[in-house]
């Protein structure tokens, strides 16, 4: 059996806390989708808000070449005709090929939500889907909470998959609506109800036990031909079922062809893709696609890993477009230290007494609230500094930090920055939206003309925490500052009891490791 899958990222996942897309957030996302061979990309709720009717008027324009687009919406509404239902006509005006409609399973929800009878919801859903069928559309039939409708009362929940079926669904999906069912009551639930429908079951979990790539893996096993979810597991609550772990176990482990095995080297960049249209945090930790999926920290790991990468991965990162990354920190062995030195091309041996010397140094950094696995480019600064292969391309004279409360409570940044560079003496002054980026702007003000290349370079995240917390006002704190440029990302850190020397250092470093790289050193 053919399994499609269907990505409800741009309807099911705006539903999750902090999720907000415009309508060409929207349009990106889809396009995106559909290179990455999305078979139904669910577009929205055309009944419930004015955003989305535009997406499918929009979307046409986009003349997509793999995916199907799905109108969502529910079934009639209790006691009139479906001509007469604002939902199902809101749909029939999107002109989409596919429509997807829910419909009630569980009998509590018939009589405590829609407050009718149970032969009424049976003839809701079908005339629905049937009338939409009648229209042209392909219609997948949503499940809502069908496994608690299923523990309730099986004959009832069965009864309602029929009704569809009778409407003509193409796909009945099986909902695992509140998260709370077990894989094994998945693959037995979806193994009995094969045996008394026709139609193709589909399976549409959320991860409120963090169980909803689980689910979906055991109902395709079952014999499920349709798996829906969200790119990086976005949706309400605690998610919807995760696409960017469930595609990759699918063709990787299954070795089910859901798409060509090519695409899955997209599948890291189309994660983080969504998560910048998003504008949510990129989640290190999550499988195949985070940046820690392959990062390896612990030095018997890493000695493992130098001499056999499959010690410790369960794949080749690069089959999902990842990439194996080694960790330093106070837990590392020398084999760390020598990984980093060859991907600096560092003359480095596990003899060299330079290596002792740079593990020794950080985890007396680290003792102190350094911290150099988050703080990559930091980490190579220290290095070579440790090595006498250091350059210094600017030396701070003097800088100050003035911040003014004005009568409207808002507050007026400004920095000088004095530095020696080449023999001449530079002063600069910027204004900035808070005192970091004032120093921001002037350091790389005064630097412009002698390093053009600062230029290019952009300040994206900036994140401080309190190491030691129970000093109150006079923690010491660690401060990470992130750049970026038209080719990488880079990260360094800085730790001080003072915020503004702490930022000052991973500034400072963020420029000497750019200024580095454009030398090739």
């Amino acid at each position: 059996m053919k399994i499609t899958i269907y990505d409800t990222t741009l309807r099911d996942g705006t539903q999750g806390e902090g999720m907000s897309l415009s309508l060409d957030d929207k349009l990106k996302l889809a396009k995106r989708l559909d290179q990455f061979g999305i078979h139904y990309i669910e577009g929205g709720w055309p009944g419930s808000n004015p955003k989305d009717m535009e997406f499918f008027k929009e979307v046409k324009k986009l003349k997509l070449k793999h995916a199907k687009i799905a109108a969502f919406g529910s079934t009639r509404r209790a006691n009139i005709k479906v001509t007469q239902d604002d939902n199902l006509a809101k749909i029939l005006e999107t002109k989409t090929e596919a429509a997807t409609i829910f419909g009630k399973t569980w009998d509590f929800h018939v009589k405590e939500v829609l407050k009718t009878t149970p032969k009424e919801n049976l003839a809701m859903i079908e005339e629905s889907v049937a009338y939409l069928k009648s229209k042209g559309l392909e219609v997948i039939y949503d499940a809502e909470h069908f496994f608690d409708g299923y523990k309730a009362n099986p004959k009832y929940a069965v009864e309602t998959l029929r009704a569809a079926e009778k409407g003509g669904a193409s796909y009945l999906v099986l909902c695992d609506t509140n998260g709370g069912t077990l894989p094994t009551e998945v693959f037995d639930f979806i193994t009995k109800i094969k045996k008394e429908v026709k139609t193709p079951l589909g399976i549409h979990c959320h991860n409120d036990c963090n169980l909803g790539v689980a689910n979906s893996i055991a109902a395709i096993q079952a014999g499920a031909g349709q798996v829906q979810g969200t790119i990086n597991g976005y949706g309400e609550r605690c998610g919807n079922a995760n696409l960017t772990s469930v595609i990759p176990v699918l063709v990787l482990k299954m070795g089910i062809p859901v798409m060509p095995q090519e695409k899955m080297k997209e599948l890291t960049e189309l994660s983080r893709y969504v998560t910048e249209v998003c504008n949510m945090p990129l989640e290190r930790n999550q499988p195949f696609v985070g940046k820690s999926a392959f990062a390896h920290k612990g030095g018997v790991h890493v000695n493992a890993m130098v001499k056999n990468a499959r010690t410790y991965e369960h794949i080749d990162p690069k089959l999902v477009g990842n990439a194996t990354r080694f960790l330093v920190s106070e837990l590392s062995g020398k084999s760390n230290v020598l990984v980093k030195a060859k991907e600096l091309s560092l003359d480095m041996d596990s003899e060299s007494p330079e290596t002792r010397k740079i593990l020794e140094k950080v985890r007396e950094l680290e003792n102190q609230g350094y911290q150099f696995e988050a703080a990559e480019a930091s980490f190579d600064l220290l290095m070579r500094r440790m090595m006498g292969k250091e350059k210094k391309f600017f030396e701070l004279m003097e800088a100050h930090v003035h911040d003014e409360l004005l009568k409207d409570g808002k507050v007026n940044s400004n920095a000088t920055v004095k530095l020696r560079i080449n023999g001449v003496v530079e002063h600069t002054a910027a204004e900035g939206d808070g005192p970091v980026n004032a120093l921001d702007k002037a350091l790389r003000k005064a630097l412009i003309k002698f390093f053009p290349v600062v230029e290019k370079i952009h300040l994206i995240d900036f994140k401080v925490r309190v190491i030691n917390e129970s000093a109150g006002t006079a923690g010491r704190v660690r401060v990470f500052i992130t750049f970026q440029d038209e080719k990488d990302t880079w990260t360094t850190v800085g730790v001080s009891e003072n915020i503004i020397e702490a930022s000052w250092q991973a500034l400072v470093e963020a420029v000497e490791y750019k200024l580095l790289k454009g030398e090739k050193i």
